[in-house]
């Protein structure tokens, strides 16, 4: 009788988001974890107190943590946390600096021993660093991706549902772009049960202005929790963004997402990782979901590409073996 094959996951780093990733992804029955992190003690630590709440929780997930690469061997997702946290007043160029050196060593070694592995990055800045991963890893374009979309149309949602007071269960929205400052939220194909919010807006039941006012925050998400922080940045919902990625690859849920994927053209864009609706399944990103924008979107959007350009010019600068 042939033996089931447990999944398995890696994740890269064991700070907030590493470790919160391990929590989720083990409670969930979702699948093995090996936690792994350049600092001695730091994810076997995490790693035993995160199995030890195995019997109270219910779960038979086995968790490592380990600094060996090799405990990472045959995964079949890779989820990259690993770099610093943004502080306030970092801007994403600095943040850079630092995390593109950091990510390299981490994302060499892990793919070479699991080579069929889908890359899930959630390093920032993130637009950066899945096409500096994607290089550093020689991966198919398909088989990494970028987690920013996922957790800024959750930020956008969570927004509209405060608005309307609604459930967050009824409201769908799509941010594209990348992330950051130049996000573009889709107001047109954000809706609550099918309700467009321009709709929503001419029944009274709120105003552009409200609408234009959580655009901004949405925009400003990430930085609008730093600053509440003030020594380091999110993590509970990063991570579970990253999560409902690496499930829809392995249960082929064919589950369409915003997310930084690699573009051959579509958008008008080509040879660049940009936050757009694909369709993640087994075959990773399966498809590029072209939708139709007016006029504004697609203004938002181009400016949200050349900052996406601009990064990439700046990270070809730390490593010219990117050139």
């Amino acid at each position: 009788m042939a033996k089931i094959q447990r999944r398995k996951v890696t994740v890269i780093g064991a700070g907030n988001v590493g470790a919160t990733t391990a929590q989720r992804i083990a409670e969930s029955g979702l699948a093995d974890v090996v936690l792994i992190d350049i600092v001695e003690g730091l994810p076997q630590g995490k790693g035993l107190d995160l199995a030890e709440a195995a019997p109270v929780v219910g779960h038979d997930a086995h968790i490592i943590g380990t600094n060996n690469y090799d405990d990472t061997a045959n995964s079949d997702v890779i989820v990259v946390t690993s770099g610093i946290a943004r502080k306030p007043g970092m801007s994403r160029d600095d943040l850079l600096n630092t995390n593109a050196g950091i990510v390299r060593s981490v994302v060499t070694e892990s793919t070479k021993r699991s080579p069929d592995a889908i890359l899930v990055v959630v390093t920032n800045p993130l637009d950066a660093m899945v096409w500096a991963l994607r290089e550093f890893s020689g991966l198919p374009h398909h088989m990494v991706v970028g987690m920013a979309g996922v957790l800024d149309s959750a930020r956008f949602s969570h927004f509209l549902a405060d608005e309307f007071q609604v459930s967050v269960k009824d409201v769908t929205s799509f941010v594209l772009g990348g992330h950051g400052d130049t996000m573009v939220p889709v107001i047109q194909y954000s809706t609550v049960s099918g309700i467009p919010v321009p709709d929503l807006i001419a029944m009274g039941m709120s105003t552009q202005d409200r609408i234009d006012a959580i655009v901004q925050r949405t925009r400003s998400g990430g930085g609008e929790i730093v600053a509440l922080l003030k020594t380091g940045s999110a993590y509970y919902a990063p991570a579970t963004s990253g999560i409902a990625m690496a499930e829809a690859y392995l249960y082929d849920q064919k589950r369409v997402l915003p997310a930084a994927a690699h573009l051959t053209g579509q958008y008008g864009v080509d040879n660049l990782y940009v936050g757009v609706p694909v369709m993640i399944g087994a075959g990773g990103v399966e498809k590029i979901v072209e939708i139709a924008l007016d006029d504004e979107a697609k203004s938002n959007l181009a400016d949200s590409v050349d900052a996406v350009k601009e990064l990439l010019v700046a990270c070809k600068a730390i490593d010219p073996s990117l050139t």
